[in-house]
């Protein structure tokens, strides 16, 4: 690589991002040591791979195959239900981990975290990489699984060098080596730049990271967004996104969707689904002290083919009593009979604070307060005894079948052997390691 060096301070500040690899397989093959070195895929209770190996990836499987190709491109594939609640204790101990390093960590997504280490060499005795060393020997030491490492001045460029050496390795962007890190690097590798960003930049003759960090800001405010300004401004070593170290309160939406199988045609099932998706949406809302002014109800075929309706509520609410009614409506207008059904999702939309929420002159304020307190309620025995303690019977199909029959029934081992003490609803939250003696 010979580039001319962008005139950038070397350590102006030091951000790392931490990426596991394969995090799903990863965490299984740390539960289950017997698995190492074989191509394990997850997701048999979907159909659909949720995550592959880099064993299952170098033999031809990719994220979103199904499952009866997976067999045919890797015979000899481990196939697993998906078994998030582990995945996401493995989580909170890796995000534990790092914040044992510096208190500046960002929990990006369930397996990727940036982490501030702008003057910890003093504190480590070493430099930038020797803590990301230390980092990433503790991780792989507690915690059993492997971890792509990247440190830099930005965020934009710590995502770049963690992905330039996976799996399991760690690259370190010094300012003065950016140009050599950016020379030949597409557009679209840059974290925040998409695919029509980048055509429309080479097109104007811009067509590696290098040149786009090289153009000036009056070229880009003319032709692109402001966010991609804040990506020019990351590529030269000025930071634009801070660490969020806050855990996230403010969502413009929330969503839940549920796949079941086998595909089913009963109506009654299928909108126990959907209205299950309700329940959730909204218990994640109430819990953020949000409400939803617009609903989203979305249906989708064992053909993969996709229906929704938007329907305008007519009170902010989380409360599915409220809701149910602008449900049943839309889920009347996009079910189509004896059409099979695999998936349904939920989307509370206009999300705006339920703290202060204001009566129209025609409401019966006793009557919303009086669901108020149910809900409150409700919530209450669900923090005590799990979630769906109470349910409305509209969804109460969901409990009394299967969500996920024949083959593809099987259920993560961590909820079918459970500890002493422990129940369908509650367990301890910790990863088990299963042994045979």
């Amino acid at each position: 690589m010979t580039s001319q060096p962008l005139t950038v301070h070397n350590w102006s500040r030091a951000i790392l991002h931490l990426d596991v690899d394969a995090f799903f397989t990863s965490c299984e093959q740390a539960v289950h040591p017997e698995l190492r070195g074989k191509p394990v895929v997850t997701g048999l209770e979907r159909g659909i791979v949720a995550a592959a190996s880099y064993e299952a990836k170098a033999r031809g499987v990719e994220r979103g195959m199904m499952i009866p190709q997976v067999r045919r491109v890797c015979p000899d594939a481990i196939i697993l239900p998906s078994d998030y609640e582990t995945y996401s204790l493995f989580s909170l101990r890796l995000f534990a981990v790092l914040r044992r390093f510096s208190p500046e960590v960002e929990e990006y997504s369930i397996d990727e975290a940036f982490v501030d280490l702008t003057g910890l060499r003093r504190e480590y005795c070493g430099s930038y990489e020797l803590i990301a060393r230390k980092i990433n020997a503790t991780v792989t030491g507690e915690l059993g699984i492997p971890v792509s490492i990247g440190v830099s001045l930005t965020k934009v460029l710590a995502k770049i060098a963690s992905k330039w050496n996976k799996p399991n390795g760690l690259t370190a962007i010094p300012g003065r080596e950016i140009h050599l890190y950016l020379a030949e690097l597409p557009l679209e590798k840059i974290w925040g730049i998409g695919s029509n960003t980048a055509a429309l930049l080479r097109k104007l003759g811009v067509r590696t990271a290098l040149a786009y960090a090289r153009c000036s800001e009056g070229f880009l405010a003319k032709h692109l967004a402001k966010p991609h300004l804040q990506v020019w401004h990351e590529l030269n070593g000025r930071s634009a996104h801070p660490i969020i170290t806050e855990s996230k309160s403010s969502y413009q939406t929330i969503s839940k969707t549920r796949t079941f199988t086998p595909p089913s045609h009963d109506e009654s099932f299928v909108f126990a689904q959907l209205s299950r998706n309700l329940e959730d949406a909204c218990i994640k809302a109430r819990r953020h002290q949000l409400a939803a002014r617009r609903l989203v109800a979305m249906l989708r075929t064992q053909e993969f083919r996709d229906a929704a309706i938007e329907l305008k509520l007519n009170r902010p609410s989380a409360y599915p009593a409220d809701l149910f009614r602008f449900l049943r409506e839309g889920f009347a207008q996009i079910y189509r009979p004896n059409v099979p059904y695999r998936s349904s999702g939920v989307v509370l939309a206009g999300l705006v604070s339920a703290r202060n929420l204001q009566y129209s002159l025609f409401e019966n304020a006793t009557q919303v307060e009086k669901v108020g307190r149910i809900y409150q309620a409700v919530d209450e025995l669900r923090e005590r005894y799990g979630k769906h303690t109470v349910q409305h019977g509209s969804s109460l199909l969901t409990q009394q079948r299967a969500q996920h029959e024949s083959e593809r029934g099987d259920v993560p081992q961590r909820k079918t052997n459970l500890l002493p003490g422990e129940n369908r609803k509650q367990r301890v939250g910790i990863p088990v390691l299963d042994i045979e003696v």
